[in-house]
């Protein structure tokens, strides 16, 4: 079984619902959405998975804060994370939120197997904890904050904690480890975070505290109710979760091991428990590891990050209603090299939307389909023997597939998308050169087959972008009489049939224009 004909498994990482979602959570999200989409449509058994992380202090701290009961804490905030991903078209398949029951049992079953390869021992944990990264670091690693503050490396305040707990043997894990990134470097990318991740593990592991005593908003550790776990176990199980472990039938046996191709996309501050922790307890649980790990950088506002004492985080919300659904989307996936940190602005959404959407793709179907309802009434016309222009035109949009289809298996969405858009390009470059609307006057038949290009054209292009533009593509797709089973890349062999009625058509991108409330911002 080839790569591409595996069971196809892709995951955001939970996000955290301490507070309402941001423009990083939706940037994960829509990146990860289109990922599954592309696979889908290329003919792909594909699962997709999102949801929270609802456990751990952070939680359980800002619960206090507000005065709410944790449990009516999680429900509200997580509502708000399923109203995000309605929002913005993200099409899951399983929504999953780590106080399900479901969670607590998986959690415990890789528990009690990673007990039972006897990696697991109780001492008394003393050491640096951040509670806004739920994670513990060496002294070595903090830095120095105002006064004598200590911070972890992303800038967090730590705290010195000294409690029972419950050890995983994580150091006995460092040459497996090692040998996973050598032999399989694909397991993690791009190549910058494997090589640092890496040099963190060569710099020797110590033995991880995975238990806690001090709250109890958590999974139970098997025998000992006095622990909960620590909250990354019971989170990065969730990926397992999803798929109805422990039960090894059904869903776990479709999408994860040898035969599935199984995808995690994370963001890079989060990379460590991901390559680090995850595939050393699935190693001593003798599970499966994941195919591939991939680490997107962040999305800065303006080249800033955002951060509330800054006043610039921006709801992702308010931003699909100032510019559209797919403006955001299209944006993000094509602006940003996936991978790198990213920037947007106002401005930039609306640049970039104006001149990809509204001007290339958008204009070239207004054109077309406009004189087709005009002077053909309305009826694909005869595409003629192609002469050297069609032929050529033909021949690149043929080549876009699999340009686009190598960059996708590289995760380089921005380069997918750059591929469609040089077709876009040539088929407005091509419908200039030919101009239909003045061969009409004396060849109609050369007009029409000039006009049957250009529509093939705008048909193929929304195919190919239907994974990044879902709602405005099927809008295309909509005008050109097509129907929904001929929408996959299947389709990109079967051609407009001549003669095919089209329903009147109707502008899909309206130019964008900035928010008057941030025009001068």
């Amino acid at each position: 079984m080839t790569p591409d004909s595996k069971p196809f498994y892709v995951t955001t990482a939970i996000s955290y619902p301490n507070g309402k979602p941001h423009i990083g959570h939706a940037y994960e999200a829509i990146a990860t959405d289109a990922i599954a989409r592309f696979q889908r449509l290329s003919g792909r058994d594909v699962r997709f998975q999102t949801g929270v992380d609802e456990h751990g202090l952070k939680m359980v701290k800002t619960a206090r804060e507000r005065g709410m009961d944790i449990r009516e804490f999680a429900d509200e905030m997580t509502q708000y994370f399923i109203d995000m991903c309605d929002a913005l078209n993200i099409d899951y398949d399983r929504f999953i939120r780590t106080t399900e029951e479901a969670n607590h049992r998986a959690a415990q079953a890789i528990w009690k197997r990673m007990e039972e390869k006897g990696d697991l021992y109780l001492d008394r944990y003393e050491g640096w904890y951040s509670v806004r990264d739920e994670a513990y670091y060496d002294e070595k690693e903090l830095i120095d904050g105002e006064g004598d503050e200590k911070l972890s490396p992303q800038g967090t305040p730590v705290e010195w904690t000294v409690e029972e707990s419950w050890f995983f043997k994580l150091s006995e894990y460092q040459d497996k480890l090692l040998e996973l990134y050598e032999n399989h470097p694909e397991f993690l990318k791009p190549d910058s975070r494997r090589n640092e991740i890496a040099r963190f593990v060569e710099g020797g592991l110590r033995d991880l505290s995975i238990s806690r005593t001090s709250f109890d908003w958590g999974v139970k550790v098997p025998g000992d109710d006095d622990h909960v776990m620590y909250v990354w176990l019971d989170a990065l199980t969730n990926y397992l979760t999803g798929l109805d472990f422990p039960d090894e039938e059904g869903l776990y046996a479709r999408y994860w091991g040898e035969g599935a191709e199984s995808v995690h996309i994370i963001g890079k501050d989060i990379v460590r428990f991901h390559t680090v922790y995850w595939p050393a307890f699935l190693i001593s649980a003798d599970l499966p590891l994941p195919s591939r790990v991939f680490g997107h950088g962040f999305l800065l506002n303006r080249g800033q990050k955002e951060s509330k004492s800054l006043g610039n985080v921006t709801d992702p919300m308010a931003l699909a209603d100032n510019f559209g659904v797919d403006s955001v989307r299209y944006f993000l996936l094509r602006e940003v090299s996936f991978g790198s940190d990213g920037s947007y602005s106002p401005e930039a959404i609306v640049t970039r939307c104006n001149a990809d959407l509204a001007n290339d793709l958008g204009n070239l179907a207004q054109r077309t389909l406009s004189m087709i309802a005009k002077n053909f009434d309305g009826t694909v016309p005869d595409p003629g023997e192609p002469t050297e222009a069609d032929t050529a035109l033909m021949a690149l949009f043929e080549a876009i597939p699999t340009q686009a289809a190598g960059a996708m298996d590289e995760f380089a969405i921005h380069q997918a998308l750059e591929a469609i858009w040089k077709g876009a390009a040539e088929a407005n470059l091509y419908i200039s050169e030919q101009q239909p609307w003045a061969v009409r006057k004396t060849d109609p038949e050369r007009a029409g087959a000039i006009l049957y290009r250009c529509a093939e054209a705008v048909r193929q292009l929304a195919i190919l972008a239907r994974w990044a533009i879902p709602a405005s593509a099927d809008s295309l797709l909509d005008q050109l009489a097509q129907t929904a089973e001929a929408r996959d890349f299947a389709a990109l062999a079967k051609p407009l049939e001549p003669g095919l009625t089209l329903p009147a058509p109707q502008g899909v991108f309206p130019r964008l224009e900035m928010p008057e409330e941030q025009g001068d911002s």
